[in-house]
């Protein structure tokens, strides 16, 4: 479990600093690393991201549980 939560972490930072990208420059590098937000590499990238923000949901559980 360990290995696949620091892969969604890592998926989730990629997508974060993307979307600081998209807010502050109008730039998507996702989209521009793998030929536009169409092309399906892209929306495989961008879907594994919003997989992993919904996989890493279960982290609050954990936060709250080190907290007692």
């Amino acid at each position: 479990m360990k290995t696949l939560d620091n892969i969604a972490l890592a998926l989730l930072i990629v997508g974060g600093l993307n979307w600081l990208l998209v807010g502050l420059f109008k730039f998507d590098l996702v989209a521009m690393l793998f030929g536009g937000q169409a092309a399906i590499i892209s929306r495989i990238v961008y879907a594994l991201v919003g997989l992993s923000a919904l996989y890493c949901i279960k982290l609050f559980a954990n936060i709250n549980n080190m907290a007692r």
